[in-house]
């Protein structure tokens, strides 16, 4: 369990649209009032997961070979397959439209600069809060509630391990809000810096995350149901 909670807590904090989204928050006016709101939202749904799987399980895992332990192998397959199959759509997707657009044209992109400044400085608390919860990784976010199934609470590696999950899957956005605190000026430029990276290389990391984590999980679940 801890080993797999580690690996989907790194490729939660590692996945883009969250970050682009954040980024956003973090720098428009207020921004850290904004990105403490994203950061608090994030972080109640994913401890608001985990609470009602420890509510399910009574903190006991089911035993193993068990219709619910087996139940929740199918489901984590499942996600896994599902991971792979949105990587490749995606990257299809992706293909198709770079052959359709060509070359992107820089005077249009420098046109769109302003009115996307301006849509960052409507952010407000309750938005970004509300936007970290539209664009949490459910998907990830299922993978790791099947996993938080073989907690046991009598233990206390569990409670280290579900809060390393949490404090893991923050991890970027900390990181962020903490730089914004501490060196304003020299994160507003690296902010920036890494929202153009975004604009470029975004889809290529979506496409990475998922098909890296879909492969584990499928990988992990077909070797727990076999063996």
């Amino acid at each position: 369990m801890v080993l797999d909670l580690l690996v989907i807590g790194l490729v939660i904090t590692l996945y883009p649209l969250p970050i682009a989204a954040f980024v956003v928050v973090v720098s428009a006016p207020r921004g850290v009032r904004k990105g403490l709101a994203f950061i608090l939202a994030w972080l109640a749904c994913l401890v608001a997961v985990i609470a009602v799987v420890l509510l399910l399980t009574d903190g006991e895992p089911p035993p193993p070979r068990s219709p619910p332990s087996t139940a929740a192998l199918v489901i984590k397959l499942a996600l896994g397959l599902g991971l792979i199959v949105y990587s490749e759509r995606k990257r299809r997707r992706r293909r198709t439209a770079d052959a359709r657009a060509g070359a992107t044209d820089v005077n249009q992109v420098a046109s769109k600069s302003p009115r996307k400044s301006s849509r960052m400085d409507q952010v407000t608390v309750w938005s970004a809060a509300s936007l970290a919860v539209l664009l949490q990784p459910w998907g990830m976010v299922g993978l790791a509630a099947t996993t938080v199934l073989e907690a046991d609470l009598s233990h206390g590696e569990s409670y280290v391990a579900l809060l390393a999950f949490c404090v893991l899957a923050t991890s970027t956005l900390l990181t962020m809000e903490l730089y914004m605190v501490f060196a304003p000026q020299r994160a507003q430029q690296a902010l920036t810096d890494l929202r153009a990276w975004l604009d470029r290389h975004k889809e290529q990391a979506i496409v990475v995350t998922c098909l890296l984590l879909g492969l584990w999980t499928v990988a992990r679940s077909l070797y727990e149901l076999t063996a």
